[in-house]
């Protein structure tokens, strides 16, 4: 498995747990008030980010009232704050690469808020640019595990449909697509009478690295301190964790 399914295994339980607290739903909500803000439509056949958005959040139980008054707030129907998209980027703990997706209302507060994130924590906030040639951007196409019932059947039928790469995570299947197909796929997936839970355009590291089990645990300290600031949407690492040491970290 690679490092990027790993540390989306790893993001995925903790956002359950997360959703049990309540912590999760602000989050989901400003995803769907920017998604529908960018779409310009709280219609979901013609906004995909929106969908996508949408369906996240049902996968983390937000309730519909707050779905439906995110929508109104992104499409200006209802008074609230006005977000946007920001990335960071910089170095964390034996020199990993990071990206910091956030949607803020107030980005100098974050900015200084992100800052200090990663100077306690060992690590260093940098310019535009400085890693993002490290990452490529992919479409991802998730399908439940519960669906499938052949897998041979579904990796032909995938790979008909146009998808590139197949990982697995604990609960799905993630397809990997070039993200200019990603509609294109999703609909022949469809076609082939596969069940599309959701659909992500993410950044996937080139290359990955390895750190010691004491340097992991302080990488791994860093991105779950980024990703549980409220205003921080996706966290992306090349940091790659070998399957020993991540049941080590877990037990």
């Amino acid at each position: 498995m690679s490092g990027h399914s790993k540390w989306h295994s790893i993001k995925h339980k903790k956002a359950k747990e997360d959703a049990k607290r309540g912590n999760l739903f602000g989050k989901l909500s400003r995803m769907i008030s920017v998604a529908a803000k960018e779409g310009g439509s709280g219609d979901l056949e013609n906004n995909n980010a929106l969908a996508n958005a949408i369906a996240k959040a049902k996968e983390y139980n937000l309730p519909q009232d707050n779905i439906e008054r995110a929508i109104k707030k992104g499409l200006g129907e209802m008074a609230g704050a006005k977000f946007e998209h920001i990335t960071y980027e910089g170095y964390g703990p034996g020199g990993i690469a990071i990206m910091v997706d956030v949607t803020t209302e107030n980005k100098n507060r974050t900015a200084a808020d992100i800052r200090s994130i990663f100077s306690r924590n060992n690590g260093n906030l940098g310019e535009s640019g400085c890693v993002a040639w490290m990452f490529e951007r992919k479409g991802i196409i998730t399908v439940s595990k519960e669906n499938i019932k052949d897998y041979d059947d579904f990796m032909l039928k995938s790979i008909d449909s146009g998808a590139e790469d197949i990982e697995e995570t604990d609960e799905s299947y993630e397809l990997k697509v070039e993200p200019s197909q990603l509609n294109e796929v999703k609909n022949n997936l469809i076609k082939n009478g596969i069940e599309v839970k959701f659909t992500d355009i993410i950044l996937i590291p080139k290359s990955t690295i390895k750190l010691s089990k004491n340097e992991t645990e302080k990488a791994l300290k860093i991105i779950n301190a980024l990703d549980d600031y409220d205003d921080v949407e996706n966290v992306y690492t090349n940091l790659e964790i070998e399957d020993a040491m991540l049941e080590d970290l877990e037990s």
